[in-house]
């Protein structure tokens, strides 16, 4: 029983640690946090005590409503805090990465399946609802990215459903704070046992492609690679 206590209580400074650094790391995108914090607890607070009195019981609404208003202050937060998140992250390489990274159980994600020398990027989840192909970059380029991907899913996997989402702010582009939203809007079609079989079927191609052996030494003059083999870098 001790050594429970002692945990939580060397766990608090973190959690109140990290309260505080979000905290900061929100007001530098939104100043006017702290006001929003204040006013919601008042209202919410002035408000149970307002029915109180009314209604004779200002004690036990006053405290309903500073527990109420503490609960509104920490969803108001939250809400903020995270627009704030993405408002920072938007626009930088890995931001979709990050996201997937935090879209929930039951997804697995890959970072960075598909790539070209401008840096745009191809990032793979696979969940209930099938392959997720999430590209950030220049629009018109991550569009050949996304179908090379595809045709190579589809050649893995082609019983899996292969849905794509190119992360922006333009016609037919999903901003970075609702791909999440999006991802799990997706119809679910597969099984746990399914998507356990595709994740291993992706796996076991990555691995056999990375450690598909090369020939060493220079290349016989004349000699030419066989189409799908493996591109010079």
């Amino acid at each position: 029983m001790a050594r429970k206590d002692t945990a939580a209580d060397a766990a608090n400074p973190g959690r109140l640690k990290q309260i505080a650094l979000t905290y900061k790391m929100t007001r530098r995108a939104d100043k006017k946090i702290g006001l929003v914090l204040a006013a919601v607890g008042i209202v919410t607070l002035g408000v149970f005590l307002a029915i109180g009195f009314l209604i004779g019981h200002p004690i036990y609404l006053g405290i309903l409503g500073f527990l109420l208003a503490f609960l509104a202050m920490a969803i108001v937060f939250g809400r903020r805090a995270e627009r704030a998140a993405f408002g920072q992250m938007e626009g930088q390489p890995g931001a979709a990465a990050a996201v997937l990274d935090n879209v929930g159980r039951g997804w697995t994600t890959t970072p960075a399946v598909a790539m070209n020398r401008s840096q745009d990027v191809v990032h793979r989840a696979v969940g209930k609802a099938g392959i997720v192909l999430v590209a950030e970059g220049n629009p018109n380029r991550v569009k050949g990215l996304l179908a090379a991907e595809k045709k190579k899913m589809n050649r893995i996997v082609a019983d899996v459903p292969v849905h794509d989402i190119i992360v922006g702010t333009g016609e037919g582009q999903v901003e970075l704070k609702k791909v999440r939203t999006t991802m799990l809007k997706l119809p679910r079609v597969l099984t746990g046992p399914q998507v356990t079989a595709t994740n291993d079927r992706l796996r076991a191609m990555g691995d056999l492609m990375s450690n598909m052996p090369m020939p060493k030494g220079p290349m016989p003059k004349g000699m030419k690679l066989p189409k799908g083999g493996p591109k010079a870098r």
